[in-house]
């Protein structure tokens, strides 16, 4: 979990960064640079400027490399979230590979708020549903072996929701397009073999 954790934390870093590339992306293009921060970068995870490697649909393909790997993901942001009044922040789902560290399709959710981490969270795709487990304003699948499962369902499927509840209660859930997540998923395989 602590490993999960750590790229969390930097997927977070660099899903700021693209964020603004995500929501006007219609064709590949590259990021913009990222700017300079007053705070000198943590030496142990300083942050590289994700490059935009193509939109499909609404899934973006990004890459990036940290001191230990390249980092490969594709993502997405929520098309719908109930409840609509709630202030909260952006949230994406994304799918990422660490060549480096033998990590491959490791499907991570930043919410967008922080999560009741005593209440189980779920993601459903079609008919299946999947545990996820909360931390902080993360969730990842529970039990590890479902991944590949999950992302044959990712494949198959036209949306999937994601269900969860706030620190402060509140039960949210986000419905998400699978709209060109195949060509996604296969580019940041290819990309990051």
């Amino acid at each position: 979990m602590t490993d999960r954790s750590l790229y969390a934390a930097l997927a977070g870093a660099i899903l700021v960064a693209a964020s603004s590339s995500l929501a006007t992306a219609q064709a590949p293009q590259p990021a913009k640079p990222a700017q300079q921060k007053t705070a000198p970068a943590k030496p142990a995870q300083p942050a590289a400027s994700p490059s935009l490697l193509g939109q499909y649909g609404d899934w973006g393909v990004y890459v990036s490399q940290n001191p230990k790997t390249k980092i490969c993901f594709a993502l997405s942001q929520p098309k719908e979230r109930q409840p609509a009044t709630l202030k909260r922040d952006p949230a994406y789902f994304f799918v990422s590979t660490r060549p480096g560290e033998n990590v491959k399709n490791e499907v991570s959710i930043l919410v967008g708020f922080p999560l009741k981490e005593d209440v189980e969270a779920s993601l459903q795709v079609g008919s299946d549903t999947y545990s996820l487990y909360a931390r902080k304003d993360g969730a990842w699948v529970r039990n590890i072996a479902d991944e590949a499962r999950l992302i044959e369902s990712l494949r198959k499927g036209s949306s999937l929701t994601v269900k969860s509840t706030s620190l402060r209660g509140n039960v949210t859930t986000d419905r998400y397009s699978l709209s060109g997540v195949t060509q996604a998923l296969d580019r940041a395989a290819q990309e990051c073999r």
